[in-house]
Parts: C-alpha cells; sequence; structure tokens
C-alpha cells in the first residue's frame, strides 16, 4: 500500500499540487534521496549530489527546491527546524532544518526496504526510528501548543529534539533506537544543559531519553528514560 501512494505521489500529486507536469523519475529519486538522508541537515547541494550519484538521475539545485515545495504543500515533508538557545561556549548554532518524510513507512517504501533490510542495516534503523518518535512528539507537542526543534552546534553537541512550549518552557530529548546507547544519550543531555547561559534563558525543564523498547523509568541523575510505546501516557 505504501508503495502504491509513492507511485500516486511520483506519477500524479506532484503535478497536480504544482500545476506543473513533474518527471516521476525525478520526483522518485528525490524521494529517495529524502528517505536516505532522514532526521539529517542534509541541504539542498548535498541532496543534489546524492541524486546524481545513487540514482544517476540529474536534478538542479532550482528544481530540487521546487520538488521540496510541493512534497510541503503535499504534507509529505516535514522540516523539524533548528533550536537557537543561549550557550555559554563560543559555538556556531546550525540553523539548518532537520528533512523527515511524515511516516517513515514512506521511507521504507520509497527505498523498497524490508524487514531484512532495516535489521541489517541498524545505523539507518536508528535513524528512522529517530524521525518516527520526532513525528509522535510533534503529535502531543501541538495539543500542548509547544513546537519540536532540535539542537545542532559547530562543536559536534547535537541534541535530537527539542519541544518548547510558547511560554518558553522546554525539555529536551535524545532518540536511540537501542538501550545499550542510554549512557551516552545521558551524557550528551547534560553536556547541553550545561552548556546554557542560566544568566539568559533557563535550563530545560526536563532531559529525556526515548527508546525503542524497554521500560520507562527516571534515572537517579534525574534523567527520563522512556520507551516510545508509553510517550504519551
Amino acid at each position: 500500500m505504501n508503495s502504491g501512494y509513492v507511485d500516486l505521489l511520483c506519477e500524479v500529486d506532484m503535478s497536480r499540487v504544482s500545476g506543473v507536469k513533474r518527471d516521476p523519475l525525478k520526483v522518485r529519486s528525490l524521494l529517495r534521496s529524502i528517505a536516505r538522508n532522514t532526521a539529517t541537515l542534509v541541504d539542498n547541494k548535498t541532496l543534489e549530489q546524492d541524486v546524481k550519484t545513487s540514482d544517476r538521475n540529474d536534478l538542479s539545485r532550482n528544481t530540487i527546491t521546487e520538488y521540496l515545495d510541493a512534497l510541503s504543500r503535499l504534507m509529505i515533508l516535514y522540516e523539524q527546524p533548528a533550536f537557537n538557545p543561549h550557550i555559554r561556549s563560543s559555538a556556531l548554532l546550525r540553523k539548518s532544518p532537520k528533512k523527515h518524510l511524515c511516516d517513515t513507512s514512506l521511507a521504507a517504501a520509497a527505498l523498497g526496504l524490508d524487514k531484512e533490510s532495516l535489521v541489517k542495516d541498524i545505523k539507518y534503523s536508528g535513524f528512522l526510528f529517530e524521525s518516527l518518535a520526532t513525528h509522535e512528539l510533534n503529535v502531543y507537542a501541538k495539543a500542548n501548543d509547544a513546537n519540536v526543534f532540535h539542537y545542532n552546534d559547530s562543536y559536534g553537541l547535537e541534541v535530537d529534539a527539542i519541544v518548547q512550549k510558547r511560554n518558553g518552557n522546554y525539555a529536551a530529548f535524545e532518540i536511540k533506537l537501542g538501550v545499550g546507547y542510554i549512557d551516552e544519550a545521558a551524557k550528551n543531555l547534560k553536556k547541553f544543559a550545561a552548556n546554557i547561559d542560566t544568566a539568559k534563558m533557563d535550563l530545560p525543564k526536563s532531559l529525556n531519553i526515548i527508546t525503542g523498547t524497554g521500560m520507562s523509568y527516571p534515572r537517579p541523575d534525574g534523567i527520563n528514560v522512556i520507551s516510545l510505546a508509553s510517550l504519551g501516557k
């Protein structure tokens, strides 16, 4: 069913929404590139090169911009904006959004992946899980007058998701498919919190790690471990 929807999107919907005939092969190549780079800070230049290298198709940057706009209007593409906090360090904050397809099943369908393919590529499956969890956070954020951002700076410090309410209160989330990465994620969150300039803004209301499996519990250091299944509870 998802593969059929990808076909419809490439052959009909993209042309319909823009009022211009779109090349289905080029649309499919761009969808595949977005799927390969889901939950990353991929820019249009990188997408252009990726399409050329992986699918041997040529898409100009202007065409990519037009196609991305059409995908956004079709609510197929979601861009997760960058968080811009006051920090103590001299690091430069990355301003580029992360790109996600609206549903991770579309990413798998666009690339023709099955269960065996995903098990063999756990790193990519981790990106898909991050995209899935970000989608779920968006659902709860919108219901609570909040938005979902990401944090990334020039020193290499990243936080997968920052949920911020309109009043400025915010919480930080690391998203890890495997429970074996919990300690690493906790260290990252603490580093992020320690870098906040508390003279100019408050610390996050909570630090959280979303996992694919396992129990949900508060760690002794106060960081919450939350399995995806219990995220909304």
